[in-house]
């Protein structure tokens, strides 16, 4: 299997026409026998890829005291408890905030406040906090965000994700590819069976099929 993946990543990547600019390399998925207006049929899943997005991944910590203060090394952006009213008084702001953060993170505690002023923007955005909890390293968890992509459908058969960029080696991309499919076949109802195709491209590439 992780041969033929990092067969089509190389094929991809050699059929992809010269870019003056560093490119994202995709997965698209293709889902059979699912029905995606059942909720609980959907994909969402937050999948840490081993080799690394390829991307800067721009995180968001909401925290107070000292954790705000270890998270200042390592987030884009650390906003405190008042920040998050101010937010909910300011929603073209917090709509800017979503699409500009890849993740958010929070202390447990803040999570309500969170719900409340900030809910209806990060919820249908798929943008909610991942809890920090009192146990939690808040360096350690934001830097394992940096590795982490968002695999979701919603209600769509078809659904893309970023597994890489162009100048990472073959085998790193299909190491996160492989990492994907694997997660994908264990969380469907009926696991591989539930996978019609999967295509590898880079950003103006030509899509090459994974061999399944």
């Amino acid at each position: 299997m992780a041969d033929d993946i990092a067969q089509a990543v190389t094929r991809a990547l050699e059929d992809a026409p010269e870019r003056n600019f560093r490119e994202t390399v995709d997965l698209a998925i293709n889902l059979r026998d699912l029905d995606l207006n059942d909720p609980s049929n959907r994909v969402d899943e937050s999948i840490v890829l081993p080799s690394g997005t390829g991307q800067d991944t721009t995180i968001v910590v909401f925290a107070e005291g000292e954790t705000a203060l270890r998270a200042e090394d390592v987030a884009d952006q650390v906003l405190s408890s008042d920040d998050i009213e101010e937010l909910g008084d300011d929603t073209d702001a917090a709509k800017d905030l979503a699409d500009e953060a890849d993740f958010f993170v929070a202390e447990a505690p803040l999570m309500q406040d969170i719900g409340r002023f900030l809910g209806t923007v990060l919820g249908p955005r798929g943008k909610m906090p991942t809890p920090l909890q009192p146990d939690d390293d808040v360096v350690e968890t934001v830097n394992q965000m940096k590795s982490t992509v968002q695999v979701r459908s919603r209600d769509r058969r078809t659904f893309h994700t970023r597994v890489g960029a162009d100048d990472m080696s073959a085998e790193e991309i299909a190491d996160n590819i492989d990492v994907i499919i694997r997660r994908l076949e264990a969380d469907l109802e009926k696991g591989p069976l539930n996978i019609d195709s999967i295509y590898v491209k880079t950003t103006m590439g030509p899509a090459v099929e994974v061999s399944a």
